[in-house]
């Protein structure tokens, strides 16, 4: 791709937009529904002690990783297996019925429907998974990947903000469920007609004879010898795992620290959320100006040494805050963001979020630029199956030391910090082309300040 034809050429493609409006709405959709079930589940009268609102948040939170578990294979065969443009209408077509279910249970405030739908939501994005990622390559040239995976991360990650916020804000009127029944219908169906403008992506020659097998299991085991016949491969898989264990564990942390650490208002977890995503956003779209459309493997140390600096920072700056607010009054956002110390905090999220975004993109234009086409969907079955199996540890990771030890929510995010340096340091050591690849960055960089 010509550089000159700017971050988002692609836009103008029906190659790339129809796609990218696709898998936006769907993650929009997943969240507009997700948080209106947290704030209804926390806020209405439905859950009759605080314990069993921590049940139900906790089981929401599962119900939707769990289908990533059970489909993540099956759904990595098939997307090899046909075209995964027809795949992608089917599935949206699925989402609208789980819409119109979705609806009757927010017009009858039942919870175990919500609940139900939450998990079949999980399971249609499960499918969705290895399809979004191993189109991408059959729809762009070599020179463009950076720059779709980077729209497409930039996209996702504003679409979760943007359910986040309208979930929650809509869902607290007085037709807030109904209204918001309608807005899920709506975004479903403009879905399946973007869907529809996707072009044809079919099946790419097998280059393998395996017999495919019902047994779940098996299917797993051979893609992930699938995914390890690439050691690059294999290592952006692990990677990117860390980064969702990573970025789930500061997401979910969030709302508490924002108000038991911070003192603030309820309304400042949107102010602190917004301004992590954001900086993901910002992050992704940077990643394709730094490298000049390459799929630059030297941005991921950058990206982890930014996480683990502003993570280190944020221990320091939260504390600082908390040394300071000890009156003990409730911080409106807007006084919040006038206090030198919270400004920091909230700089400090922004720029965990950049990093972030300069971490992940690379890694996934590594994952679809190292696989065979005719495998492609199956070994990001397998990273997906990862992904959430880092989560769920994450989760874990924090009822440990938050519940179990009672660690402060800042030294939980300090841990996290170290935790990132040691364990990226462990896969650079076993995979030289991040390191090689920053070296070469670097002299990229110099050679181009020397001839300005």
């Amino acid at each position: 791709m010509n550089n000159n034809k700017g971050q988002f050429y692609l836009f103008s493609k029906r190659r790339f937009l129809p796609f990218f409006i696709t898998q936006f709405l769907g993650a929009l959709n997943d969240n507009l529904f997700k948080n209106a079930l947290m704030v209804i589940v926390v806020s209405t009268a439905v859950a009759s002690s605080d314990n069993t609102t921590n049940f139900i948040t906790n089981l929401a939170a599962g119900l939707f990783i769990l289908p990533f578990f059970l489909f993540s294979t099956m759904a990595g065969r098939l997307a090899d297996h046909f075209d995964k443009a027809y795949l992608i209408r089917r599935i949206k077509f699925a989402e609208i019925i789980l819409m119109l279910l979705g609806c009757f249970s927010l017009w009858q405030a039942n919870i175990n429907l919500m609940l139900a739908i939450l998990f079949l939501l999980g399971v249609q994005s499960a499918f969705f998974g290895p399809i979004k990622y191993a189109i991408i390559p059959q729809h762009v040239e070599d020179n463009e990947l950076l720059a779709a995976n980077a729209q497409v991360g930039m996209g996702t990650f504003v679409s979760i903000l943007l359910g986040t916020l309208i979930g929650g804000w809509l869902v607290t009127g007085p037709q807030g469920p109904m209204q918001l029944g309608a807005l899920i219908i709506l975004v479903a169906i403009v879905g399946w007609l973007s869907s529809c403008q996707i072009p044809n992506a079919p099946p790419e020659k097998a280059t393998t004879d395996h017999q495919v097998s019902f047994n779940q299991i098996r299917e797993t085991v051979f893609n992930y010898r699938l995914a390890k016949q690439n050691k690059t491969v294999l290592y952006c898989i692990f990677s990117s795992s860390w980064f969702w264990l990573y970025g789930a564990c500061f997401l979910t942390q969030v709302p508490n620290f924002s108000v038991a650490i911070l003192g603030g208002d309820p309304k400042l977890i949107s102010i602190l959320l917004g301004s992590f995503i954001i900086g993901v956003a910002i992050g992704s779209l940077c990643c394709n100006w730094l490298s000049r459309g390459r799929v630059e493997p030297g941005l991921v140390p950058v990206g982890t040494l930014g996480l683990s600096l502003f993570a280190i920072d944020l221990f320091f700056s939260s504390t600082s805050y908390a040394a300071i607010n000890t009156a003990g009054e409730i911080i409106l956002p807007l006084e919040f963001i006038t206090m030198a110390s919270g400004l920091r905090v909230l700089i400090d999220l922004l720029f965990i979020g950049l990093f972030g975004g300069l971490f992940i993109v690379p890694i996934y234009a590594m994952i679809q630029r190292n696989t065979n086409g005719a495998t492609r969907a199956r070994v990001l079955s397998v990273n997906n199956i990862f992904n959430a199996l880092f989560m769920v540890s994450g989760s874990l990771l924090g009822m440990l030391f938050l519940s179990q030890l009672g660690w402060s929510i800042p030294q939980f995010f300090l841990l996290l910090a170290l935790l990132n340096l040691a364990f990226m340091g462990i896969i650079f050591y076993l995979e030289p082309v991040f390191m090689r690849g920053l070296k070469h960055w670097a002299n990229l960089k110099q050679s181009e300040n020397s001839h300005h």
